[in-house]
């Protein structure tokens, strides 16, 4: 397995910048920074899950429900959502920034940008198999399952539970 790692921007409690260092140094350390995720919904409101890869450094073979990762130097919440939903789903899209909140589950905190992205064609998504190991569309009861029964990334929980208490308000 091969990991790379990646230039973040290190930021404070207001997501303002204090620096550049790499994502390994940020989680070690526990410094702040910058996280983009797209919860990916379908015409029939179905909502895109996946498995994480063996192969993936960080939390392999569990489960997902967003799409996203780290944010580059330089690069705003909606190019590194749009860029993340690329690389690992093969999806052409603009996200929509829902929010934005410090989440301290998983490896270390960070700032979580939340989008969301309709997907028009369904079948149309080609994940990457290094980072994909299986991914399907599930209705919100068969989510509420799963996420009962299968084992998801700590990010997956605190965002979606977020994600569906904001669009019970209506946002």
């Amino acid at each position: 397995m091969c990991v790379v790692d990646e230039w973040v921007e290190r930021v404070d409690g207001r997501d303002r910048v204090l620096g550049v260092v790499t994502r390994r140094e940020a989680i070690r350390e526990g410094w702040l920074h910058r996280v983009a995720v797209t919860v990916c919904r379908d015409d029939r409101r179905r909502i895109l899950v996946h498995r994480r890869s063996e192969q993936v450094s960080r939390f392999p073979g569990l489960y997902e429900v967003e799409v996203g990762g780290a944010a580059h130097v330089g690069e705003s919440y909606e190019q590194a959502a749009a860029r993340e939903l690329a690389e690992e789903m093969g999806i052409r899209a603009q996200p929509r920034l829902l929010f934005t909140f410090v989440n301290r589950s998983g490896l270390s905190p960070h700032w979580l940008a939340v989008h969301e992205a309709v997907v028009p064609e369904p079948d149309a998504v080609v994940p990457d198999p290094g980072e994909v190991a299986w991914h399907g569309w599930l209705t919100e009861p068969e989510l509420g399952s799963a996420l009962s029964e299968w084992r998801f990334t700590p990010d997956s929980r605190e965002a979606f539970s977020r994600y569906l208490a904001f669009r019970r308000r209506g946002e």
